[in-house]
């Protein structure tokens, strides 16, 4: 349970907040760059934590990110013109470019243009695109950090697949589903007994993830143990949570997340070899946010079948439309059949992704966690919310979160592995990992410059 100033402190993330503050100390993704592909394209509009903006790739395929106002009138430079190098109001001219410069003043005269440009220009972000998504720095703090070395972003583009969905509800609700490995013991499982018919149910409820990283018998074992063991370490870019139920006979199935400043999430559930899932969820405001999805796989490139099932709906992918919105959602009670809750799985609703979106919403659009009753499998949650609001205190004070100026620490894997009921956490994340925190030291020197 949190205090309403504490959970106010967790939620708020406008600009001048202490968590929207923490953010904004951190690259962040705030578009695919599928999105804006194409050179003197459509500008995209865009809001991120209360603070609307639009983004637009130049004549030479450098991206931008500005604030929307021109500064002669106010028009919204959504309806001006991308042309030769910037973006054109339509009103009168006026042009700006990436760094939101003004460049051109048709209705002032000649030889005022200088001056008048230097009081004309308009707020800009630096971008830089990395991973397949436009990532955006939205603090004052310069000189700029390095983007952290999240794995699947220093891989080329056939080793990964990204997209983004659209939730609705807060980003921290959201976030605390992505790390609560517990809930698998009800809101993904299938409907049945331990027979043949179970294995089919099972694949259907892991629809997407990679053969060999869930099957019938990991299924099983998170329904048959819903009290799993939690064990959590922080490190330097944020913590790593691994939890255990009882396998087979001398044995704990273990499934191992990582939590990464100021809002990343790996997956649990990849065994050595398997493509690896993550997810990044980034505020739209107080009520929405935007979950960016990748998953990425270090040894080979993906298969056709996996990025077809993952544009279609599987994984921690849903189905969507093209504007990135969950088919099954809030205005449908994301389709909800109660004859399949009955007899396939425990939801009535298709789809792990659109699980996980179902129950989170259900909680409001900012949870009231002034009202809930915690347990020793929410462990993870209570670390998450202390690492956060932590943070942000420390940062209040000045002191800047240590992972910002640590961005190695963030080449990190998650995942799932079987071992001996005899060894200890940082035995099995040796075991998994050859790290006790899930630390791997390759594709280290694939991290691009900051200059543009």
């Amino acid at each position: 349970m949190l205090s309403a100033t504490d959970n106010e402190m967790l939620t708020k993330t406008n600009m001048g907040t202490p968590m929207g503050n923490l953010f904004r100390e951190f690259w962040i993704p705030v578009l695919l760059s599928e999105e804006i592909a194409q050179p003197d394209g459509p500008q995209v509009p865009l809001k991120i934590m209360g603070e609307d903006l639009l983004a637009f790739r130049n004549t030479e395929g450098k991206v931008g990110l500005i604030e929307p106002r021109c500064s002669h009138r106010g028009a919204n430079l959504f309806f001006g013109r991308n042309e030769e190098g910037g973006i054109r109001c339509a009103y009168h001219g006026w042009k700006f470019d990436i760094e939101g410069q003004c460049q051109e003043m048709p209705t002032v005269p000649p030889e005022a243009v200088s001056r008048m440009c230097k009081k004309a220009s308009i707020k800009s972000y630096p971008v830089r695109e990395w991973g397949g998504m436009v990532w955006a720095f939205m603090s004052s703090r310069r000189p700029l950090p390095e983007l952290p070395h999240l794995e699947f972003a220093l891989l080329p583009t056939s080793h990964l697949h990204v997209s983004k969905k659209f939730q609705e509800c807060n980003w921290a609700q959201a976030a605390e589903g992505g790390l609560d490995t517990a809930h698998f013991s009800f809101l993904h499982q299938p409907v049945g007994l331990n027979t043949e018919d179970m294995k089919a149910k099972a694949a259907f409820a892991v629809k997407g993830y990679a053969k060999g990283t869930m099957n019938h018998e990991h299924v099983r074992w998170m329904r048959e143990d819903s009290r799993p063991r939690y064990e959590v370490k922080k490190h330097a870019a944020g913590m790593v949570l691994g939890t255990s139920r009882q396998a087979n006979e001398g044995e704990r199935y273990w499934r191992i997340a990582q939590y990464l400043l100021p809002s990343h999430g790996y997956t649990p559930s990849a065994t050595p070899g398997q493509t690896y899932h993550g997810q990044t969820w980034i505020p739209i405001d107080d009520e929405n946010c935007w979950v960016f999805v990748y998953s990425w796989n270090p040894e080979r490139p993906l298969t056709e079948e996996e990025r077809t099932t993952f544009k279609e709906g599987g994984a921690v992918y849903p189905q969507k439309d093209a504007n990135y919105v969950p088919l099954r959602n809030r205005s449908n009670n994301y389709l909800i059949d109660r004859e399949m809750q009955k007899t396939e799985n425990f939801t009535g609703i298709v789809g792990v992704s659109e699980q996980d979106a179902a129950i989170q919403d259900s909680q409001g659009s900012i949870a009231d966690r002034t009202r809930e009753l915690l347990g020793p499998t929410d462990l993870g949650v209570v670390q998450f919310r202390r690492l956060m609001l932590g943070s942000a205190i420390e940062l209040q004070k000045g002191v800047t979160p240590p992972a910002v100026d640590a961005p190695e620490s963030y080449h990190v894997r998650a995942g799932g592995i079987v071992a001996s009921e005899q060894k200890s956490f940082a035995e099995v994340m040796e075991k998994r990992f050859g790290d006790e925190i899930g630390f791997v030291r390759s594709n280290v020197d694939k991290v691009p410059s900051l200059e543009r």
